[in-house]
């Protein structure tokens, strides 16, 4: 193991490794944009229990499927494109469109495309495939939300892993904002997480000395957007009128 795990306590995260253990560093490395292990693992340790169902709509290198089942959880993963990974544990399914059934799954994970930065595979239909500048990126990611919460069961929870975007010579992408925005319309908000990002085009120093120069910053951090889905229990009246009461969150 190469850095002990333990439960985060502030809404700031902050490890230098990408995975925790050796063979999931050499499994991942070769999948760009895998997310880090110690963030599932958090979020399956806070909100799921033994033999839960965990759905990965946009599996990738599978991450969300190897943590899941490491601690005992149950996990489905699709992916418009898995058959480069060769992996038979993940399914090819557009996350817009699942095949799972209504109110299945116990916790939901998504890390999507941030804009067109990064070619994820030749689909004609891949997220990944669209710009943040334009409203079909957003469209696109709000039918993913929909299947996500179509396919949770009540009182559970889910998590949207995202970046910001920004291209030299166009708008700045607040992609996280607009996103967080799409989920209030069918979750209720937990928390917000900053995770520190570990990207090596960071360090580089010609990418330092192009942000000063052109006057824009590089993304240091991650949104890691925690969700709810009320149960009908959520809502209760209290002499003040009707509120949503999270006191009895299952975590």
């Amino acid at each position: 193991m190469k850095q002990k795990l333990e439960l985060q306590t502030t809404t700031l995260w902050d490890y230098p490794s990408q995975q925790h253990r050796e063979e999931d560093e050499d499994s991942h490395k070769y999948y760009t944009g895998a997310t880090p292990t110690y963030i599932i693992w958090n979020l399956l340790m806070r909100y799921t229990k033994a033999k839960d169902l965990v759905l990965d709509p946009m599996a990738g290198s599978g991450t969300t499927i190897d943590v899941a089942r490491e601690i005992g959880r149950r996990a489905l993963g699709y992916d418009i494109n898995p058959i480069a990974l060769k992996r038979r544990d993940i399914f090819k399914s557009d996350a817009r469109t699942l095949p799972v059934e209504d109110e299945k799954i116990d916790f939901v994970f998504i890390d999507p495309p941030y804009s067109d930065h990064i070619k994820y595979s030749n689909e004609p239909n891949c997220i990944g495939k669209l710009n943040a500048l334009e409203n079909e990126y957003y469209e696109a990611m709000e039918s993913v939300i929909k299947e996500a919460h179509r396919t949770m069961k009540k009182d559970r929870y889910m998590a949207l892993y995202v970046s910001d975007s920004y291209e030299k010579d166009y708008p700045f992408m607040p992609i996280g904002f607009k996103l967080f925005g799409l989920l209030e319309k069918y979750f209720l908000p937990v928390d917000i997480v900053s995770v520190k990002r570990y990207n090596k085009n960071l360090n580089k120093g010609h990418w330092k000395t192009a942000a000063i120069e052109h006057n824009y910053f590089l993304r240091g951090f991650n949104y890691l957007f925690i969700m709810y889905k009320e149960s009908d229990k959520t809502i209760v009246q209290t002499n003040e009128g009707t509120r949503v009461n999270l006191a009895d969150r299952r975590i």
